[in-house]
């Protein structure tokens, strides 16, 4: 009997309550060999219980049109309605080792991205845990400059809209700035038409996949 693949959804107990989360098995998955993950950081209006919003945004939508390009797990944790993801990176990171646990996941391979308040919280995972992900992927999002010593090692690549009048461009242009500084690796593409919407470009492209991907 083949696995199931696509949107599986899941849960776990966090603060004392379950609280659900998606997992996304490509076509072809099979627990026999490990699988590249990428890890998704919804948005504001993606936050609640219902499991399946985050997976509505940003690269949800591209895994739909061309799941061939992503030939990988994909993890949708859903931050809680009152919280940002820089205040409940502990959620994440528990649906992280869930699925480390249960799944046959390459752990050189990890890559994480995020947008807008998920871009945030990307940048504050990495810091954090600066040697767990192999690849950073914010999307219209920042952090604090004096985090870039320790992201040197780590690829980055960075998009925002010009025109974001939700989070500032500067955001991305500062941190990226401070990764220069600090001789780090990064790439940074701002699309000079875009507002907030920056990330339907970027994970519209399969240059973006691959990359995420270690290509």
């Amino acid at each position: 009997m083949r696995p199931p693949t696509g949107f599986l959804r899941h849960r776990l107990t966090w603060e004392g309550r379950e609280r659900p989360y998606v997992l996304y098995l490509p076509p072809g998955y099979h627990p026999g060999r490990t699988w590249p993950l990428v890890v998704f950081l919804h948005g504001l209006g993606e936050r609640g219980e219902d499991g399946l919003r985050p997976t509505e945004v940003g690269i949800g939508p591209a895994l739909r049109r061309h799941p061939s390009r992503f030939p990988c797990l994909v993890l949708f944790p859903q931050c809680p309605g009152d919280r940002k993801w820089t205040e409940a990176l502990e959620l994440a990171e528990a649906a992280l080792a869930a699925t480390l646990a249960d799944y046959p996941v390459d752990r050189k391979r990890i890559a994480l991205t995020g947008l807008s308040m998920g871009g945030f919280g990307a940048w504050a995972w990495a810091a954090r845990r600066p040697r767990l992900f192999a690849r950073l992927m914010p999307l219209c999002g920042g952090g604090d400059p004096a985090w870039a010593p320790r992201l040197a090692h780590l690829p980055v690549w960075a998009f925002h809209g010009a025109r974001d009048p939700v989070v500032s461009v500067l955001r991305s242009r500062e941190m990226i700035a401070a990764l220069e500084k600090a001789g780090g690796s990064m790439r940074y593409t701002e699309f000079p038409e875009a507002t907030h919407n920056c990330w339907d470009r970027a994970f519209g492209e399969a240059e973006r996949a691959a990359w995420l991907l270690g290509g």
